[in-house]
């Protein structure tokens, strides 16, 4: 590539450097300018260093009676999902003894997060009008007979049909409850999006437009019908046969009380002779649905199965949820206060020294070994911290991220990631001189090589994050984070920064002349280059050198190098 050629692209990655942080900036600035809330240039921290709000919930239970352990398990996985689904990161959910339930969030929370902690989950039996999804997969009938029979085989519609007149509803499977609006929001609804705000309520005596808690099925319900604290008990096992015998299909058992019996048979009765989906009923839990299987009998006992593609695992989860899903026990809030950070500004103090440290030692460890080249390497690892600060920022605002110590270490990491990079590329440059190319050339060909092994580094990294991402909860996680988000960074700091910088500054007289202190002067670099395998390259062939070099190879073999040696020279006598 000719030299005009090689600046005009060095300086065109630069300019899409520098768009980007302006980009980054503008987005950040336009929100604190608009006051959108969450908005700032400073990142948000988490629990361990901001601290926050702490909450204690203790249940509301009649006299005599107790909580069980799944009671408060199954309550602390309906107000994490709460929590989660208010955007708010790094809050922490667990049961505290025998009955309560300790929630700390991060900062104060707001009104409605408040809510959503102290508001028992919302258990609730609806009628299907129309669902996006083909026939039910799994059937309710009675426990008192053997597996359930096919549902109807009419195919659901894609879309609810509007109803053909304006008359009052007569039941909760009529399709008069689909008004024109109804149909228009069930059309417009996309389940990969959010729709429901965190906390919304639905009128029990409305049908309402939701999706499945997978956010793949959209459906039209009606009313509500039956509540969920009507279930007295939900129990997950194999359906037997009427001798007894296990078939070892999975099933969900409910027993109903005395309201919830009476309830549920009227419904079967009215839904028991329709055509799919009308046969179906859904089961809401804060307004998303986690069942609706068809109606295959009239249940007059209280006692009804639920069956379908169930294993043991989701069998028992199903059950969990009906059983333990409208939170009966109910909650008082004991306590709410504000608590200190739990690792405090000393722990982030002594961190952020660590860190600066490592950048220090990187920093005078450039300047010895690269000279004038630490001014790329000072260069990239500034460009780095502002890039990441920027998106820090920018993810606390937009995903609730907050910065927790161990996101801290994460980011004090990826100095060493940067460094690493920096290094691999001068180094191949520094191999293309002692072979005598020109710097241009050795730039170019040094590139070539380091870019390969910066990508596969980059990318051990990157996918160790993920795992610990993935496998890991709680500080793991904000570790994880920041290293994953670092690392790609590292990437765009030497594509976009380290290496155009390198072609251009080897443009210049005083590197390109290789002066002594430009870090690219052959001179001073080490006569003596190890090129793998035991084998060392020197560029003036003295006895002397070549004795040392001999020497040196000699240590650096592997144990298969000197095996092979040794086997080489019993040949040889």
């Amino acid at each position: 590539m000719a030299a005009s050629g090689i600046v005009k692209a060095a300086r065109k990655r630069l300019i899409w450097l520098g768009t980007i942080a302006v980009l980054l900036t503008t987005i950040i600035g336009l929100g604190v300018g608009f006051k959108a809330a969450g908005a700032t240039f400073v990142p948000q921290l988490a629990l361990d260093l901001q601290g926050g709000t702490s909450i204690i919930l203790t249940p509301a239970l009649e006299s005599g009676k107790s909580v069980t352990a799944d009671q408060l398990n199954q309550a602390v996985a309906i107000i994490r999902q709460r929590v989660d689904s208010t955007g708010v990161s790094e809050a922490s959910v667990t049961t505290s003894g025998d009955n309560n339930i300790t929630v700390s969030i991060p900062g104060k929370p707001d009104d409605n997060t408040l809510k959503l902690i102290e508001a028992s989950a919302k258990l609730q039996f609806r009628p299907v009008l129309a669902t996006s999804a083909g026939v039910a997969t799994s059937s309710v009938g009675s426990s008192t007979t053997s597996t359930a029979s096919p549902a109807p085989s009419a195919s659901a519609p894609a879309s609810a049909p509007i109803a053909t007149s304006s008359a009052t509803p007569s039941n909760g499977s009529d399709l008069n409850w689909v008004s024109k609006d109804l149909q228009a929001k069930y059309e417009a609804l996309d389940c990969s999006k959010q729709f429901r705000t965190a906390g919304q309520v639905d009128p029990d005596n409305q049908p309402i437009v939701t999706c499945d808690t997978g956010l793949s099925t959209k459906f039209i319900l009606g009313p509500v019908e039956v509540q969920g604290s009507d279930i007295a008990t939900a129990t997950a096992s194999t359906v037997t046969t009427s001798t007894g015998a296990s078939t070892g299909e999975w099933a969900v058992n409910l027993d109903f009380n005395g309201t919830g019996t009476k309830q549920f048979a009227a419904v079967t009765q009215r839904l028991y002779p329709l055509t799919s989906p009308r046969n179906q009923f859904a089961v809401t839990m804060d307004g998303y649905v986690i069942t609706a299987p068809s109606t295959n009998a009239v249940i007059t006992n209280g006692s009804a199965q639920i069956t379908g593609s169930f294993d043991s695992t989701s069998a028992t989860n199903l059950a969990n949820q009906l059983k333990y899903g409208s939170l009966p026990i109910g909650f008082t809030v004991q306590s709410a206060e504000n608590v200190s950070a739990t690792l405090g500004t000393q722990q982030l103090s002594s961190g952020l020294l660590a860190g600066a440290i490592g950048l220090l030692i990187v920093i005078i460890y450039s300047l010895i070994q690269y000279r004038g080249l630490a001014m790329v390497t000072i260069g990239s690892l500034a460009v780095a911290a502002i890039l990441t600060y920027l998106l820090v920022s920018l993810l606390s605002w937009r995903q609730g991220y907050r910065l927790s110590l161990a996101g801290v270490t994460g980011l004090i990491v990826s100095i060493g990631i940067t460094a690493d990079s920096f290094i691999i590329y001068f180094e191949r440059v520094r191999d293309e001189l002692r072979e005598g190319r020109s710097l241009s050339a050795a730039i170019d060909g040094g590139w070539k090589r380091a870019i390969r092994t910066i990508l596969v580094s980059d990318g051990i990294s990157f996918l160790a994050a993920t795992v610990l991402y993935v496998l890991t909860v709680g500080n793991v996680r904000g570790f994880a984070y920041t290293l994953g988000l670092t690392t790609i960074i590292d990437i765009m700091v030497v594509v976009l920064f380290t290496h155009p910088m390198l072609q251009l500054l080897g443009r210049l007289p005083f590197f390109n002349s290789g002066h002594k202190f430009s870090g690219f002067d052959v001179k001073t670099m080490s006569a003596i280059a190890y090129v793998g395998r035991g084998q060392f390259r020197v560029a003036e062939q003295s006895a002397t050198k070549v004795a040392k070099a001999s020497k040196e190879a000699a240590k650096r073999q592997t144990i298969a190098e000197r095996k092979a040696a040794e086997n080489n020279k019993g040949d040889a006598n």
